[in-house]
């Protein structure tokens, strides 16, 4: 899921494809491919090219906004087809990627396996962080519920779903969600009434048991959850446009809680958007989704070596709490070998657990279905 909504994307997937590689005084130049958002981009184009480049004087790094992920399906495509023909994929790394797509890919021998033997500092990943052999955590970010301490006292602040429905429906208009396809904070809210209709077991979803029906039998009990709750909505099933709206209304006091980014409340807080007074919490019975972003390096990229170089700079400590400080996001090593000061400081929002949701045809079905049976109503432009 993306938080795009307040981004200006660089450039189109097809003009991507048909980029040409550009020299440069180094001697190596990593081509990194990004589907995140413009301050991720940000992040990697002012704070770790940088600093990895002043590490490695030999090495420069260009860092490409490829839009969103179906502009990084459309390169791993590619540089699937150059493998099988042995031809430059002009392409080396992906800041955030799940190696499982193109299908096929891992079989074929498209992906590095990382592992203590090619990555230093391989073992301070934090095992929350792990997903697969072939990619390598190195942020995270989870939805939280953020609310007003003005209007709700944290003693009293929901910590399972079902006392979250209760506080929703005994404080009608004062809670909203962002439709799921316009932010991940909402998405994930969607997601999560998912697993609750489902015996919250996220195992149940997977990119490979996908099917024509097996939606049609786990989603649409989701759906009755929500119809159910949408009159104690804001404005009696009103639901914002993307995530800084849902921060923008809880800013105003418009609602006392919505789902945020983990990484874009603390953001939201430090520079002065959302008050300090701003409380945040995660369910208990089970935790709203999120996930860690994980690089993934092409075995046959012309630079492999040096994107392996690239993705162990980024488990160093300077760049993991400068993803906490820079970014809000989590860091992608346990929290064991970040600074005491850091961990006091975010001691709140250290997850123990961050389900996950896979991406596939999975999105699609979620969102056309949540359109089609919750919201009729709203146009999807």
């Amino acid at each position: 899921m993306n938080r795009r909504e307040f981004l200006i994307t660089s450039s189109a997937a097809a003009a991507l494809l048909a980029a040409p590689r550009f020299a440069t005084a180094a001697a190596r130049t990593i081509d990194l491919y990004s589907g995140s958002d413009a301050n991720i981009v940000d992040f990697w184009n002012n704070i770790v090219r940088p600093a990895f480049e002043a590490a490695h004087p030999d090495v420069a790094l260009k860092v490409t906004d490829a839009g969103d992920n179906t502009g990084l399906r459309a390169i791993a495509d590619r540089a699937l087809a150059a493998l099988q023909t042995k031809t430059d994929p002009q392409a080396d790394i992906f800041e955030t990627f799940d190696p499982r797509l193109p299908t096929g890919g891992i079989d074929a021998g498209l992906w590095v396996k990382f592992s203590a033997e090619n990555i230093e500092g391989f073992d301070r990943v934090n095992p929350l962080s792990v997903d697969s052999e072939y990619s390598l955590p190195y942020r995270g970010s989870q939805v939280l519920l953020a609310y007003d301490k003005a209007k709700l006292d944290p003693m009293d602040a929901p910590k399972t779903w079902e006392q979250l429905i209760s506080w929703i429906k005994a404080n009608p208009g004062q809670f909203i969600y962002n439709r799921p396809d316009k932010g991940g904070s909402g998405g994930n809210f969607v997601r999560r009434a998912i697993h609750e209709a489902n015996g919250r077991d996220p195992k149940k979803f997977t990119i490979d048991n996908f099917s024509a029906d097996y939606p049609n039998q786990t989603l649409t009990p989701a759906w009755a959850i929500l119809n159910d709750l949408a009159p104690s909505l804001y404005e009696k099933g009103a639901y914002t446009a993307g995530n800084t709206q849902s921060i923008q209304l809880l800013a105003q006091g418009v609602v006392a809680m919505t789902p945020v980014w983990s990484d874009q409340v603390l953001q939201a807080i430090s520079q002065g958007v959302l008050p300090e007074t701003t409380g945040l919490v995660q369910l208990g019975d089970l935790a709203l989704c999120g996930n860690f972003s994980r690089m993934t390096v092409f075995s046959n990229g012309a630079h492999k070596d040096a994107a392996l170089k690239l993705t162990a700079f980024l488990l160093t400590k300077e760049m993991q709490e400068a993803i906490i400080t820079e970014i809000g996001g989590f860091p992608g090593i346990s929290w064991d070998h970040i600074s005491e000061e850091l961990r006091q400081k975010y001691a709140d929002v250290v997850p123990a657990t961050i389900p996950t949701f896979p991406s596939g045809d999975w999105e699609p079905a979620i969102n056309d279905g949540w359109y089609r049976s919750v919201a009729p109503g709203i146009s999807r432009t």
